[in-house]
């Protein structure tokens, strides 16, 4: 949903790289067809056993988006070279406009009855988290981010800890932010479907993949076996915790009256928690569940979003421009993503047979012929327009320019 273009920003000069990575805008595409695959297809397979769309999606392809909105920004505000001073300011402002933009959209999505969590509220937030660390290079986003995916958890498990119903499945919308802006505030910040709290961390690491020299072979295969590695760590040490005595402890404790998709029992990693972890014990913070926003669940969808971003940028290596009508696709998610929102609650809700297949049907046709005579998808120009905008207002606001 934010550009893979890259621009360099010092002093009163702006340099913008006309190359988009499409490895970056193929991971995108995966992310939005996703979360069209958690969206429209059922939980529960024809044999009673959880479908593959959601064994494959749940949790991962929006933490993918969260990931790849990181990496955006950080290509869009000098890549390997982070802004300083009025370059800074100019990236911050520009960075400010997507959110505003973004965060308008989202609040115009929720006015559809389309019964999707519609991220782009948190998404907007999200992007104003990133301003004050524009100016860090890799190493000090990805330190930062590493940490949060514990420090998060356990921060929002303490700020929830007096309130076990702390939680909001209700998606922000503009008569809520009119007439309850406080509780609006906590619901994306800390107790809604994708708490800006604990998704920092998606966005701090984002942030550092983007710094690094995405062009090279080497970073691109290291990104994607270390984030193979992780995913794979994190998931067999939470069912190997859980195995060893820790579902015991959450059978004890139970959850308080707290959402889930299923029963606390074995099958506890195939259950989702709408954003948040039960509050009865601190035990909660060692599940990889999807949306529980445990560390686990951090560390393993960060690893599943490093390693689908890796691996396409290494068939971009490859391939070469033949990852293109993939990467078409991933070049307009913000637009695409509006328009699945909008027919799902209008002329293709998930019960439409084939469901799946049409939207991403729907999303190729749309996507390849404008990207090819177009350009930017219309939401895409929109954003972009007003972060010139805004960067221009900063950088140079004399009246000739």
């Amino acid at each position: 949903m934010s550009s893979a273009t890259g621009t360099r920003g010092t002093g009163r000069s702006t340099i913008t790289s006309t190359r988009r990575l499409l490895g970056v805008d193929a991971a995108r595409a995966i992310a939005l067809i996703g979360m069209m695959a958690t969206h429209l297809e059922p939980k529960i397979g024809g044999d009673g056993e959880v479908s593959t769309a959601h064994l494959l999606a749940a949790g991962r392809a929006s933490a993918l988006f969260a990931l790849l909105a990181g990496v955006g920004i950080a290509l869009a505000s000098g890549g390997t070279t982070p802004p300083r001073g009025r370059g800074w300011a100019g990236s911050a402002a520009a960075t400010a406009a997507r959110a505003g933009v973004i965060f308008a959209v989202g609040l115009f999505l929720a006015a559809f009855d389309s019964g999707l969590a519609v991220i782009l509220c948190y998404y907007g937030v999200l992007f104003l988290v990133a301003l004050p660390v524009l100016p860090l290079r890799a190493g000090w986003l990805l330190g930062i981010g590493a940490a949060w995916t514990v420090l998060g958890p356990v921060l929002s498990q303490w700020l929830r800890h007096d309130d076990p119903m702390s939680l909001d499945v209700a998606v922000p919308n503009l008569v809520t932010l009119l007439t309850d802006p406080v509780g609006t505030a906590s619901s994306v910040v800390l107790t809604g479907y994708y708490p800006v709290l604990t998704w920092t961390a998606y966005l701090l690491v984002g942030m550092g993949i983007g710094r690094l020299p995405l062009g090279r072979t080497a970073v691109a295969a290291a990104i994607a076996a270390g984030g193979t590695v992780l995913a794979v760590a994190a998931y067999a040490g939470s069912s190997r915790w859980l195995t060893g005595g820790g579902l015991a402890e959450l059978e004890a404790a139970g959850t308080g009256g707290h959402l889930t998709t299923g029963p606390i029992d074995a099958d506890v990693l195939h259950v989702a928690f709408y954003g948040t972890t039960p509050t009865t014990t601190w035990s909660w913070l060692g599940i990889a569940s999807p949306h529980s926003g445990a560390p686990p669940d951090l560390l393993q969808t960060l690893g599943s979003a490093l390693a689908v971003l890796g691996v396409m940028l290494l068939l971009e290596r490859v391939t070469g421009r033949a990852l293109w009508p993939v990467a078409a696709i991933g070049s307009m998610t913000f637009t695409l993503y509006t328009l699945h929102v909008v027919l799902v609650a209008t002329l293709l809700p998930p019960e439409t047979d084939d469901a799946l297949l049409i939207h991403v049907a729907i999303a190729a046709a749309t996507a390849i012929p404008w990207r090819r005579y177009v350009g930017r998808g219309p939401l895409e120009a929109l954003a972009a327009a007003a972060a010139r905008r805004a960067r221009q207002a900063v950088v140079d606001p004399s009246p000739a320019a």
